[in-house]
């Protein structure tokens, strides 16, 4: 059995928010938790972010120093596959720019891989030039595991299943490569304002 999920019924498109609010999406205040799977749970000291594949050089933090590096708060609104969206959300982060500073990457696409298998596949050109950051924070507080602690890929202009949670690097690849999601039905992209949800759409 596919596990895509087409979403909730029964909501109408919410006017108050006007041209911010993509067609067929509708606003919430909470944060609904999505996942396929266990959510992992990796210890601070064991954890890692690479930026590897057809990239040099290669680069790898540890948490203290992924956490030194230079960060930025992000207030941005959030659209879901399944129709919820979210208004005015704060992060901390790192810049994918700053990660890539000094590395040439050699290749027009990314993979974002995650613990517990997650991948999701990106453009290079959708998550450098200020479009995209690796999240440790949200709302002022340490990134939970539930929403994808302790650092998740935060890509807010596309749906938020490209924003991977427990994310752990980002392979540079040559061509583009569907990660878990996009093999399993949906939308290679996933532009919220051209509804692209799912293959064919």
């Amino acid at each position: 059995m596919s596990p895509i999920a087409r979403g909730f019924f029964g909501r109408r498109r919410d006017a108050e928010y006007g041209e911010r609010l993509p067609p067929g999406q509708y606003t919430v205040k909470n944060f609904p938790v999505l996942t396929v799977g266990p959510t992992p749970r990796t210890p601070l000291e064991e954890w890692t972010f690479e930026i590897t594949g057809t990239a040099e050089p290669h680069r790898t933090w540890s948490w203290e120093e992924f956490r030194a590096l230079p960060s930025e708060t992000i207030t941005r609104d959030i659209h879901c596959v399944t129709k919820w969206s979210k208004f005015d959300t704060v992060w901390e982060g790192v810049s994918v720019d700053t990660l890539l500073e000094g590395v040439d990457p050699r290749g027009a696409f990314i993979s974002a891989f995650c613990d517990g298998g997650y991948t999701t596949n990106l453009p290079l050109g959708d998550v450098t030039g200020g479009k995209a950051w690796i999240a440790f924070t949200f709302g002022g507080e340490p990134l939970e595991p539930e929403h994808g602690g302790p650092a998740r890929l935060l890509v807010p202009h596309l749906y938020f299943w490209k924003s991977a949670k427990w994310v752990r690097g980002l392979r540079i690849t040559d061509g583009d490569e569907p990660g878990f999601w996009e093999l399993n039905g949906y939308h290679n992209r996933g532009d919220p304002w051209r509804e692209e949800r799912y293959w064919g759409d």
